[in-house]
């Protein structure tokens, strides 16, 4: 699809909302606008990479609609799932930022719709704006933390603990009430995908999703997950449970 197309389809389309967890859902109305107005529309059908691990490019993609998948390339020659990303995320603002080559490739999983802005347009904005300026500030620093925290728990947790704590880190990002009592995570995640996110092998995740869902804590579903109780995932993650 063109960027004309994109742009028509996106100003006759979907609510314009945002989970407050995403930069988008967190920037003010006026910041949100602003943000918005730059760059093009790209749309990205899936499997298709949006940027790629090691390329000296710097632009910046605000993802609009849809999901991505944060990859990385590790030392046996796997592939480490990193991350998810979804409509409201921002991703490439690393390179944006500092202008060294890709730190990870964003592949689109399903059809994508996102802002891509050039570097040097997407920094003079944040120089007249605050507001977007500390989001993306927020943005950084919380992803900064996420990565310690998956390298301190793969060094002396369990899987069980690991899976349980992956549970509750997509929770906070994207979960959502579904309307039953559930959260509902909302995300196309298959259980491979969920492992390479944990870092374990496929039966070991899947032995201790079939405990957490046994235990009445999840329900588990092709590429769905449901959190039945969100106190005692916390608890099976080591965390307090408020």
């Amino acid at each position: 699809m063109g960027e004309q197309d994109a742009h028509a389809q996106w100003s006759a389309g979907s609510a314009r909302r945002w989970p407050e967890q995403t930069l988008l859902g967190r920037l003010p109305a006026d910041s949100q606008a602003g943000m918005l107005a730059l760059g093009g529309f790209r749309e990205f059908t899936s499997g298709i990479p949006i940027m790629r691990e090691g390329d000296p490019t710097t632009f910046v993609a605000v993802l609009l609609r849809g999901w991505t998948k944060v990859t990385a390339l590790t030392e046996d020659g796997g592939v480490a799932l990193l991350a998810v990303r979804h409509g409201g995320d921002v991703v490439g603002e690393f390179a944006g930022i500092d202008s060294q080559p890709r730190s990870a490739t964003v592949t689109a999983v399903g059809k994508v719709l996102a802002k891509v802005i050039r570097a040097e347009e997407f920094a003079a904005y944040l120089a007249t704006d605050p507001s977007a300026a500390a989001a993306i500030s927020h943005s950084i620093v919380a992803k900064t933390r996420f990565s310690i925290r998956r390298r301190v728990e793969f060094a002396g947790c369990s899987v069980a603990v690991r899976v349980a704590r992956v549970l509750v880190e997509l929770d906070r990002a994207y979960g959502v009430d579904d309307g039953g009592g559930l959260r509902a995570l909302g995300m196309p995640l298959t259980q491979g995908e969920l492992a390479a996110l944990v870092g374990a092998k496929d039966p070991t995740v899947h032995k201790a999703l079939r405990a957490l869902r046994q235990d009445g804590v999840i329900e588990w579903g092709y590429r769905r997950i449901k959190i039945r109780d969100l106190p005692a995932l916390r608890i099976a993650a080591g965390l307090p449970p408020g």
